[in-house]
């Protein structure tokens, strides 16, 4: 059986190292195309470009991952700015509502990651908390963890039934849910943890953590499968 491709979005930084080179970079991870990989995906980056090619772009592919990264800009869901909230990633919100909206209409299915879950709120009418605490690691840079427990009956309890202990790096999360999601896991604290369109609706799912940090694959490879079907 073929191998269906996986989009991923990327980050645009002004300036990254590698080697001698100091440039302007596409970048991500390697924990998400290696976690894409695991699960038997092919893995391919999707920098930001014009969102009007968002669509084109969805069309050529199996699935679609929006990756981890900078806070959403509160403008988008009508807020105003939280001191603590993080500087605007203008370019990533426009390409990735763009990507988002495009795997919606054509029913791709659609794993966020994180700010991707968050976007995916904002993109279907939900608002953000800008601000909380006991979700970030033990210091800047370094992932924590904590507890997150399904929903039963929801999307994500069919992939991982238990509660687990799973990566996290937000100060950030779901506030008021978008038209037509729900929940699929809290953590202990009552932070919304996943979310997902109802039944019928297509695949689509949200994780505020960061699973290509983690050595389990289920979340992706519930993607993959989908893709696949």
């Amino acid at each position: 059986m073929t191998a269906p491709l996986v989009g991923v979005s990327t980050y645009l930084e002004a300036s990254a190292r590698w080697g001698v080179w100091d440039l302007p970079a596409a970048l991500l991870p390697a924990g998400y195309p290696r976690l894409v990989q695991a699960a038997g995906g092919l893995a391919a980056m999707l920098p930001p470009d014009a969102p009007d090619r968002a669509a084109a772009v969805v069309a050529r592919l199996d699935a679609l991952v929006v990756a981890g990264g900078p806070d959403v800009d509160p403008a988008l869901y009508g807020a105003e700015r939280d001191p603590r909230t993080g500087p605007p990633a203008p370019e990533r919100d426009a390409w990735e509502l763009a990507l988002i909206r495009a795997a919606l209409d054509s029913g791709t299915p659609l794993l966020g990651i994180c700010r991707g879950m968050e976007l995916l709120n904002v993109a279907l009418g939900g608002s953000l908390r800008q601000h909380l605490d006991g979700h970030l690691g033990p210091d800047i840079g370094v992932f924590g963890e904590h507890l997150v427990k399904p929903v039963p009956g929801t999307r994500y309890a069919a992939l991982v039934p238990e509660a687990v202990p799973v990566p996290t790096y937000h100060h950030q999360a779901v506030d008021l849910l978008g038209e037509g999601l729900t929940a699929g896991a809290h953590a202990e604290d009552g932070t919304v943890e996943a979310l997902e369109t109802v039944a019928g609706e297509g695949w689509v799912l949200g994780v505020q953590w960061h699973p290509e940090m983690d050595s389990d694959t289920r979340v992706m490879a519930g993607l993959v499968a989908a893709a696949r079907g």
